[in-house]
């Protein structure tokens, strides 16, 4: 046997869920070692929860949805399986698929923390208009 095929990859899924524990925890400034700390673990076995190169248990899964703040199935939202719902009208079109992407990036998280300190309302809704302003079409 290759090495290459001695190293598994990660399952879709797993990838999925690890990188929405990443988003939510990452949207809410939490680093690996605090939420390591809050369940016990290390900081290298968030990453590796993060990466999806180790699984998830239910009952950790739990914990860590009641430490983030969300329900459970927020972990699996528009997730690998979600192709599956296109029959029955539920699956995500491109634009969320886009926006998800973006806020999981440094930048869309970096924005959206900023965004969700400023508790002026009217504040929040100039700054709507400005970046709408800004871009290509301005369109909703």
């Amino acid at each position: 046997m290759s090495e290459k095929q001695d190293r598994k990859e990660p399952e879709p899924t797993d990838v999925h869920v690890g990188g929405r524990i990443r988003l939510r925890r990452n949207l809410l400034g939490m680093s690996q070692e605090k939420l390591g700390e809050q369940l016990g673990i290390t900081f290298q076995q968030i990453q590796k929860y993060e990466k999806g190169t180790n699984r998830v248990g239910a009952s950790r899964l739990q914990a860590i949805a009641t430490i983030l703040g969300v329900p459970v199935a927020y972990f699996f939202e528009e997730g690998p399986d979600a192709a599956k719902g296109a029959a029955s009208g539920t699956r995500p079109d491109l634009w969320t698929a886009s926006a998800i992407e973006f806020c999981m990036s440094p930048e869309g998280m970096q924005l959206n923390r900023a965004f969700m300190r400023i508790r002026d309302i009217k504040v929040r809704r100039r700054i709507i208009d400005l970046v709408k302003s800004l871009g290509a079409d301005g369109s909703d």
